[in-house]
């Protein structure tokens, strides 16, 4: 019998398994601090750093943490030191911040090297729940899709989806990674520092809190180098077009109130959009105009029979995938329906695995252009499908408060 897989986040394996894997998270407030790492190979997270001082960046290009977010880590009786010397890693339950204002995200300068990056690929193939869990679901579900052969996007992926890259990040469970799509802002045409991703690659959900040491590295591995290619490739081969450290992530109440590792509690909300800033500091560019695009979202999305195709792009890390290349799927979407009282869900054919959550889906809106209309949620624990929540009213409320905290920035 077939089960529903956890939400595709993948992490970085660490002796025996641990735990399962992240789920959704929700609206969080992200303090911003610049600590230079001496010692970050791959297993080693200690940052032996230096912390400069102001939310914008300086003449000099360090992130500058303003009193006020000083202040702020005190209050959740974080020492800056500390936390840049490995107190990140203290995952004590009592100390696990968790509500949708408590999120802080300190840079730590080098900490997502080549080594580290890389090793953050090794898919969570914990429990999943049986089928018979959702017989009593009183929404639509269509019949399972037939599998889609995932397909590699030929390299250069700046050149073919310049919007597409990786989120990283580091649980209780070790280092992961997902996939994530840089979208306008209205509040900075032209010029967004927004990034779309699934929610449970920020937070943990019901029975968790926030992620850290969040950051985004758009295109990825852009030549599509193999794993062993990039035993020795250099951060600006690895990350072309830089690293870009979440100080905002916002996500739905109801992901935080629901999410769950298995089963698919809270996918249908399963979505949350980062405001990112260059770890190096600002050189005035923002992030799409570095990478030199972002898709708009399309909250008026047509219903899922109405939709004729859906190309869904991540980089999936479980076998036979490395978590090292980009993939796409593209299917016309069936319904999947999780809990009556939630709104149903987007389904297509698709062999991706975990890794490619959050990655970005795309449909061509009434105007003939590409919109992203979703996110990669869910999948069975054998692939063969995907799942992604359809974007509405939460959404765009999600979307709309990020755009509307930075508007006058």
């Amino acid at each position: 019998m077939r089960s529903i897989r956890p939400p595709f986040a993948a992490r970085r394996r660490r002796g025996a398994r641990r735990g399962t894997s992240p789920v959704l998270a929700a609206v969080g407030l992200t303090a911003v601090l610049a600590l230079t790492a001496t010692a970050c190979g791959s297993g080693n997270d200690n940052a032996d750093a230096q912390s400069s001082a102001s939310a914008a960046a300086s003449s000099d290009g360090k992130i500058k943490i303003p009193d006020d977010l000083k202040d702020k880590l005190k209050e959740h009786g974080f020492d800056i030191d500390k936390w840049k010397n490995g107190a990140w890693k203290n995952w004590d339950r009592d100390d696990w911040l968790r509500e949708a204002d408590d999120f802080i995200n300190p840079i730590i300068k080098g900490l997502w090297d080549p080594d580290r990056m890389r090793g953050a690929d090794d898919p969570d193939q914990d429990k999943g729940v049986d089928d018979a869990d959702l017989t009593g679901d009183q929404g639509v579900t269509d019949p399972e899709p037939a599998p889609v052969q995932a397909r590699a996007v030929q390299p250069a992926y700046h050149g073919a989806v310049p919007e597409a890259g990786k989120v990283f990040f580091d649980s209780p469970e070790g280092t992961m990674v997902c996939s994530a799509t840089v979208v306008a802002d209205p509040a900075h045409p032209g010029k967004s520092n927004l990034v779309w991703t699934a929610g449970h690659c920020v937070h943990a959900g019901k029975k968790g809190g926030w992620y850290r040491n969040i950051a985004f590295v758009p295109s990825y591995n852009d030549a599509g180098k193999t794993e062993a290619q990039l035993q020795n490739a250099p951060r600006e081969e690895v990350a072309p077009y830089g690293v870009w450290w979440s100080d905002w992530a916002q996500t739905s109440d109801q992901w935080i109130e629901q999410g769950g590792s298995t089963g698919g509690q809270g996918a249908s909300y399963d979505f949350a959009v980062l405001h990112v800033t260059p770890e190096k500091g600002s050189n005035g560019k923002s992030l799409e105009e570095t990478v030199g695009s972002a898709l708009p979202v399309n909250f008026n999305a047509p219903a899922v029979t109405q939709v004729s195709s859906i190309t869904a792009t991540g980089y999936p890390a479980a076998p036979p995938f490395d978590g090292q290349r980009m993939f796409q799927c593209s299917d016309k979407p069936g319904r999947l329906s999780i809990a009556q009282a939630d709104p149903t869900m987007y389904r297509i054919g698709c062999t991706m695995t975990g890794g490619s959550s959050g990655g970005g889906w795309v449909a061509k809106g009434s105007d003939g252009k590409p919109a992203l209309v979703s996110n990669t949620s869910i999948g069975p624990v054998k692939s063969g499908w995907l799942a992604g929540p359809r974007l509405g009213p939460v959404a765009k409320g999600v979307y709309d408060s990020v755009s509307g905290k930075f508007a006058g920035r």
